[in-house]
Order: C-alpha cells, then sequence, then structure tokens
C-alpha cells in the first residue's frame, strides 16, 4: 500500500489514437504515471522501419512521448511532423526516425526511448510492451487467419481471436513491475483487435492483470469500427479482453452514456460505424463494475474522449 508520502501509481496499457487523449490529461496530475504502449503496428512509416532496421514498432510509442512531453509546441510539431515530398523521407514521421536513430545511438530500442523521452521532458515512465519485433495475426470466424495490424481490419469479417509471432515473445520486465505495483490499470481505448489486445496477450502481461491487486479498468470505445467490432456492445468489449486474457482481469469498465447527436451518427453511418450500445445489466451480471458520464468531447469533427474530463474520471478512482 502506498503511504501518505507516495503517489498514487497509474498505469495505461494501449495504443492508437485513444491512449494519447488519457495520457495528455494524466501527465498534469499528483500521479505517478506509466504508458505501457502497443509495439505490433506494421502500417505506414511504422511498417517500413520494421521491415528495413528490424525494430519494434514505433509510431505508437511517438504518439505517447508526444502526450507527455513537457517541451514548446514547436518541438511536438517537428517531431510529429510527416514527410509528403515524392523522395525516400516520403511518408516518415520525424519522431520515427528520431526513435530509430536512437535506438542505433543507444544500440537498445527501449533505451532509446528512456533517452528520447528524456530529450522531450516526458512527464513519467514509457515502456514499450516488449522489446522484441512482434507480428499480429488474427483467426477469423469463418477460419481464416490474416497476417498484420494494418490488413486484418481490411478483412471485414468478424474477428474470433488475435495472437502474436513470436509466440513465446517476452514482455518488457519493467511493464510486469508497473502492473504488479499499480494502484490503478487503465486500459485505454483504441481499436481493440490491433491496438488493445497485442498488449494484453503477452505471456506474463496477462497473468499480471489477473494477479494485480490494482483496480483494472476499460475506458471502452465510443462508436464501433468497421472490421474490428462492428455490432458489438461495450459487454462485447469487455467479454472479447476477458476471452483473450482470462477471468479476473476486468474490474470495471468506463462508458460514455450521453446520446451522440444525429449529425454525428450519420457522418459515422458513411463508416458503417455506429455508437457503442450500453447494456448496462449484462455487465453488471459479469461482475464488471458500469462507471458512466458523459466524457467525450465536442470540439471535433469526429469522436474522442475529453482529455480533461476522463482524466479527472480516472483520477478519482486512486483517490476515492
Amino acid at each position: 500500500m502506498n503511504t501518505i508520502q507516495d503517489k498514487p501509481r497509474i498505469v495505461v496499457i494501449g495504443g492508437g489514437t485513444g491512449m494519447p487523449v488519457l495520457l495528455r490529461g494524466l501527465k498534469n496530475m499528483p500521479i505517478d504515471l506509466t504508458a505501457l504502449v502497443t509495439v505490433a503496428d506494421d502500417g505506414g512509416s511504422t511498417g517500413r522501419l520494421r521491415q528495413e532496421i528490424d525494430m519494434p514498432a514505433p509510431g505508437d510509442i511517438r504518439n505517447v512521448i508526444a502526450a507527455m512531453s513537457d517541451v514548446e509546441p514547436i518541438l511536438i510539431d517537428l517531431f510529429q511532423h510527416r514527410f509528403s515530398i515524392e523522395n525516400g523521407l516520403s511518408g516518415h514521421s520525424m519522431g520515427n526516425l528520431l526513435l530509430a536513430a536512437m535506438a542505433s545511438v543507444t544500440g537498445d530500442f527501449y533505451t532509446g526511448v528512456k533517452e528520447l523521452s528524456r530529450a522531450f521532458g516526458v512527464k513519467g515512465k514509457i515502456y514499450p510492451i516488449s522489446n522484441e519485433n512482434l507480428q499480429l495475426h488474427a483467426e477469423m470466424a469463418d477460419g481464416t487467419i490474416i497476417s498484420g495490424e494494418s490488413n486484418i481490419p481490411l478483412a471485414r469479417k468478424k474477428i474470433e481471436r488475435v495472437y502474436l509471432t513470436p509466440e513465446h515473445a517476452q514482455p518488457f520486465p519493467h511493464a510486469i513491475e508497473a502492473i504488479e505495483q499499480a494502484d490503478l490499470v487503465v486500459i485505454s481505448p483504441g481499436s481493440l483487435y490491433t491496438s488493445i489486445l497485442p498488449n494484453l496477450i503477452i505471456p506474463r502481461i496477462d497473468q499480471a492483470l489477473q494477479k494485480t491487486k490494482a483496480k483494472v479498468a476499460y475506458v471502452c470505445n465510443v462508436m464501433t469500427q468497421l472490421g474490428e467490432t462492428t455490432n458489438y456492445t461495450a459487454a462485447d468489449h469487455a467479454q472479447a479482453i476477458i476471452d483473450h486474457v482470462g477471468d479476473n482481469c476486468l474490474d470495471a469498465i468506463i462508458v460514455h452514456n450521453e446520446s451522440i447527436s444525429d449529425k454525428m451518427r450519420q457522418r459515422y453511418a458513411i463508416e458503417q460505424a455506429a455508437p457503442v450500445a450500453l447494456d448496462r445489466n449484462r455487465l453488471i451480471d459479469m461482475g464488471i463494475e458500469v462507471i458512466e458520464g458523459d466524457i467525450i468531447t465536442n470540439q471535433y469533427k469526429t469522436i474522442r474522449h475529453d482529455t480533461e474530463k476522463i482524466s479527472t474520471l480516472l483520477y478519482s478512482l486512486v483517490v476515492q
């Protein structure tokens, strides 16, 4: 247990666009913050670097560094800059190139992440979920196997399960320690099968989530995603996590409980996406605590969690 002098320890696990939203608010809270980030991405600049340099995926790590940093905005703009000129750099992100270079200079991907985090004044700790070059695979309901994180949603088939190669991939040791010592473990919103579950199914990470004394809370997606979670309810999202990780891995689910405007519904309907239905009674029957609230922002043309609302809610879970 923490003493009065200790800051609450919050660990956020995930990837994609949802994780940085949480971290951007949490970094300003009086907490000990750790981010455990997926390295299974294989699209765009990240995919090219993985093939050419044989390194873990840097893209999600880059976005997390940007979210947790404390430097001038112009440096973040530089870090996130993507080259568009038609040459060898086309499509590459400056941050990805810096991570690749730092990994080469230091001789190790994590050490590169650590040094770049220090240079960007990151408020908290960032660990890749594994130091290995992982590839994600999905077994579909019809029995076919799709390989590659970026290819899985494009199949437009119901996903039965996802798994990683190498099969016995080793988690980053500090990631296990962070989960074991946490007061709250937050599973971030994001693409359920391609950004979130790849972190949770790594050997020993799944066991750590089941055994930790911390509350494990999943911030559920607000909208479904074509090719991954079409027609999924909140309980379906939670059940997918339980099916992959095991019983007793999820204590609470955080859900948005306000209506989505017709205009926004129509915009998402073009992408064959819809609001995630809150089947409250089913979640309660699963033994999962349901934490509800108005946790999205209306400032953008897409639905996003509100940085301040969600970070304040998460912080409240460790100071009750």
